[in-house]
């Protein structure tokens, strides 16, 4: 969707940090200014350059390279990126889903996230860095206002990369007019310290609040939903789908929780409740069952692959848990099938 008030760039672009035509260079600064990356160029005149501005914990940034790059970042540890094209498009991919952003629309990388960007030639982008503090801060914030349990732990995000819902585009592009008006114009802000860090923390706010799918938005987000019905679980249903999203890689139970956006002593005590079982126990299910299904399909494959494949690096306890779930071995289920289909 077109903005109807231009954003006032101005600051910005009067703070350059660096410009070059070289692919070396352009990554080693990147790497620097950002975070370590790998860039794949594709053919064209590379023409890469970087602006950047600090409020105080949020930095302001307008990048571009020139030409066609595959950008593969490490996963953002301790920021989120809120990235928002002024020239051109990209397309991004994380967790398996492919999203396009283009001008006049926002993408929300979160934290702990492993995504690849393919920019189009010519394509510029206004960045938007916003450290995990900021956004633990503000998900603290949010929690006492509703009165529930909250720590200093990592942040709940359940959703991968997303574009921001086009109905709070118009209140997102006013919130940034306003974070840029606040940068200093002579490199000294004569704003009180503790008001920034209070703004700073209300657009932190804004981006955690409005997760797609994480239930913040009216919610605290911890226990059970006000309106659930007996049985479900909000917060489980959150973990569950992580999970499947993630059938081949190691969690932990740090990991659970924070999909799940509650303590690990919580979540511990949601999961006895509603599934009977302990976290970890509901992964292993969870994979156990994904494994069925595998085997269930007739697709050619030994039990070894598929125990493999569902984060089972031991045969013959994944044989013991199988058993213990379905009431037979792995290898008789291909058995099973295979009968099944001569017989027809």
């Amino acid at each position: 969707m077109a903005i109807e008030s231009p954003l006032d760039l101005s600051k910005i672009y009067r703070s350059p940090v660096f410009q070059t035509r070289s692919a070396r260079d352009a990554q080693y600064e990147l790497s620097r200014q950002i975070i370590d990356h790998g860039l794949r160029w594709h053919r064209g005149q590379i023409f890469t350059s970087l602006h950047r501005r600090e409020l105080q914990q949020i930095s302001l940034m307008i990048l571009q390279y020139g030409v066609e790059v595959e950008v593969t970042p490490l996963a953002f540890n301790d920021f989120a990126l809120v990235q928002m094209p002024l020239k051109g498009s990209v397309q991004v991919e994380c967790d398996g889903r492919i999203v396009q952003v283009g001008v006049g629309e926002a993408l929300v990388v979160p934290p702990r996230r492993m995504v690849r960007l393919l920019w189009e030639p010519g394509c510029e982008q206004l960045i938007m860095r916003l450290p995990d503090s900021l956004l633990i801060a503000a998900e603290n914030d949010q929690h006492e206002s509703a009165h529930t349990e909250h720590t200093d732990r990592a942040t709940a995000w359940v959703d991968p990369a997303y574009k921001m819902r086009p109905e709070l585009i118009a209140q997102w592009y006013a919130l940034l007019q306003q974070t840029m008006g606040l940068l200093p114009a002579a490199g000294e802000n004569f704003l009180h310290r503790d008001w920034l860090a209070q703004f700073e923390r209300m657009v932190a706010g804004f981006i955690y609040a409005h997760q797609p799918s994480s239930g913040h938005a009216g919610s605290s987000g911890q226990g059970l939903a006000s309106g659930s019905r007996p049985g479900q679980c909000p917060q489980l249903d959150r973990v569950e789908s992580y999970i499947r999203s993630r059938l081949f890689a190691p969690l932990s139970l740090v990991d659970l929780a924070r999909a799940a956006g509650v303590t690990t002593r919580t979540l511990n005590v949601l999961c006895h409740r509603h599934r009977g079982v302990a976290p970890m126990t509901l992964v292993r299910n969870i994979r156990l069952d994904a494994a069925h299904q595998r085997l269930l399909s007739g697709a050619p494959t030994s039990v070894t692959d598929v125990a493999l494949e569902y984060g089972f690096g031991h045969l013959g306890r994944f044989s013991s848990y199988y058993r213990e779930r379905f009431g037979e071995l792995p290898k008789q289920t291909g058995r099973t099938l295979k009968e099944a289909q001569c017989s027809e």
